[in-house]
């Protein structure tokens, strides 16, 4: 029999991908373990590998195909001796099957919808006005609280509605009793359908404003005014993790200002004397940011309560310190771990952060590589800022915010002196970390930070 091919899920939370690039045609003969093509996921591309022997029968979905399920056939291989026409038609065959099936799907809803319109109260002014009282089958209630009002809407709206990265609650539902169905989910899309902004809720209750919606904002510039470049699936993630972040993580700030005359000077004699290869290059060349990564993995080592993940049924406490590093792209932001960075040299953490960070821009890290962490560091140092919060990537509990190192006047000794000071601010998340814990962990960075040899030692 013809196997089919299917879209592989390449992390634990992708659900679609994008086929970038065949690196197979029909015809083509492959073993186990040969690249066939590269998927794009919101933040990587990766290679998928054959796990058959066969003949490439059919490619099914074209390169350049954006937003492919996970488990969607993508190909069909033909098995040795198998008529490749045969098994190439296969495909073709279960899409025609499948469409009887899709709408026998949704005539059920369509049905267990009609009869509510009909037994819905015709004249307005004698609708029952609390929405709560009037009983709701549990199939469609579903209720997506989010904190506020119970919003009924049907599984395959929630589906939609979670792809598209909207929100369930903002949409006007067209069905009985105002229950959201597909067809207003793709209304919702283009910025139709979506309801204006809440009154104010009542004493006491405490809700999230919400935002605009597409047609508000639009609805304030002048038509031709502006250029619609869509989100790719790296800024929506970037959206809907960091909205999440803000909203459901009570977050504090630390900052203190290191003094790094001492680092300067050692990074500076480090990189003279680093030894060089055939090609007379150096085989490392540190940056202030290798230190800083050191530094905060030993501080997580000396203050262990603060190495640590919330989950609602336990706290996790980490063995290790794994550094996410969040690295700037064209296109967004990713953030790549150095593992157990505490057991690694400067040198290793520098060679290692080069070769992640040349990866990430080429989408070609894997997901082990930037999922995760139990702390990270991101760095404006390079653009001049000279402090900034930084917010936190779930489900960490805190990041280091690094800005540079300049010139300050200090009193030294009753005596103002220069000295180089670079100013760092610590976000934590205070279901996890306390005031006083977030004290002593951003103390204890200062302490090796300001005295580099003690990260040697």
């Amino acid at each position: 029999m013809p196997i089919n091919i299917l879209m592989p899920a390449l992390s634990p939370t992708m659900e679609k991908g994008n086929l970038a690039k065949w690196l197979k045609k029909e015809g083509d003969k492959v073993k186990s373990g040969d690249v066939i093509a590269e998927i794009e996921t919101d933040k990587a591309t990766m290679e998928v590998e054959a796990v058959d022997e066969g003949t490439i029968a059919k490619i099914v979905v074209p390169e350049g195909t954006q937003d492919v399920p996970v488990n969607d056939v993508i190909a069909v291989l033909a098995g040795d001796g198998e008529d490749v026409k045969a098994a190439g038609a296969a495909p073709q065959q279960a899409k025609s099957e499948a469409k009887p099936e899709a709408k026998a799907e949704a005539k059920p809803e369509a049905k267990a919808e009609a009869p509510k319109e009909k037994a819905a109260p015709a004249p307005a002014e004698k609708a029952p006005a609390p929405a709560a009282a009037a009983p709701v089958p549990a199939k469609e209630s579903a209720p997506q609280t989010n904190g506020h009002a119970r919003i009924f809407s049907s599984p395959l709206a929630r589906r939609l509605a979670k792809e598209a990265g909207i929100d369930v609650a903002r949409i006007n539902g067209s069905g009985p009793h105002g229950r959201v169905i597909a067809r207003d989910v793709e209304e919702a899309k283009s910025g139709k359908g979506l309801k204006a902004p809440a009154a104010a809720p009542a004493a006491g209750a405490p809700s999230i404003a919400p935002s605009m919606s597409d047609k508000q904002i639009l609805g304030l510039y002048e038509e031709g005014s502006y250029d619609l470049v869509p989100h790719d699936g790296m800024r929506r993630t970037i959206a809907q993790r960091l909205t999440a972040a803000t909203q459901s993580m009570p977050t504090f700030y630390l900052t203190i200002d290191c003094d790094i005359g001492k680092l300067s000077a050692a990074r500076e004699e480090i990189n003279a004397a680093a030894p060089k290869d055939k090609d007379k290059k150096p085989l490392y060349k540190l940056s202030v940011n290798d230190f800083v990564i050191k530094a905060m993995a030993l501080a997580l080592q000396r203050i262990p309560e603060a190495n640590v993940s919330w989950s609602e049924a336990a706290m996790l406490k980490h063995k290790h310190s794994d550094i996410g590093v969040a690295v700037a792209l064209p296109f967004g932001l990713i953030t790549p771990i150095i593992r157990q960075a505490e057991t690694k040299s400067i040198s290793a953490i520098s060679n290692e952060m080069k070769d992640l960070a040349a990866r990430a821009r080429a989408k070609k890290l894997k997901p082990n590589e930037y999922q995760g962490g139990t702390s990270s560091v991101s760095n404006l140092g390079m653009y001049g800022i000279k402090d900034f919060t930084a917010v936190i990537n779930p489900p960490q509990s805190s990041i280091l915010a690094v800005g540079t190192g300049e010139q300050r006047a200090v009193v030294r000794n009753g005596q103002i002196v220069p000295a180089t000071i670079m100013s760092v601010t610590l976000s934590c998340d205070h279901r996890a970390i306390d005031g006083a814990l977030g004290a002593e962990l951003i103390t204890a960075f200062k302490m090796l930070i300001e005295n580099p040899v003690m990260m040697v030692v």
